[in-house]
């Protein structure tokens, strides 16, 4: 997993550093979910998205890459898009992500991410 840190640098957010984590680290990170309004569309991967499909978006993950994320229950999701656009997020589930864990009542919340791939 690669890992981004960000400076502040007057207006600007710049990049700092990247870290490449191993696999099988488990990080907890900030997720939220998002569906309604982008399925049917193309993700940045290219693939038609699917709310209810098990997958997510990520800034720098490569696509394809499986990451078991837990909340109140665990699902297997593929990064298949680019995002969260949300200072502070570093992770978008679909819905079918979302419901799976147990997020989307909440909305965001602080998950646990573990790299299988």
């Amino acid at each position: 997993m690669v890992l981004s840190l960000y400076c502040v640098d007057g207006d600007k957010k710049v990049l700092r550093y990247l870290i490449m984590i191993p696999l099988l680290t488990t990080l907890s990170v900030i997720s939220s979910w998002y569906g309604p309004g982008f399925d049917g569309l193309r993700t940045a991967s290219g693939s038609r998205f699917n709310q209810y499909g098990l997958t997510a978006a990520h800034k720098t993950l490569p696509f394809g890459t499986r990451l078991r994320v837990c909340f109140q229950r665990c699902a297997v999701v593929t990064v298949n898009d680019r995002g969260p656009y949300v200072y502070g997020r570093s992770l978008d589930l679909s819905r079918g992500a979302a419901d799976a864990i147990g997020l989307t009542g909440s909305g965001v919340g602080r998950v646990k991410v573990t790299r299988l791939t």
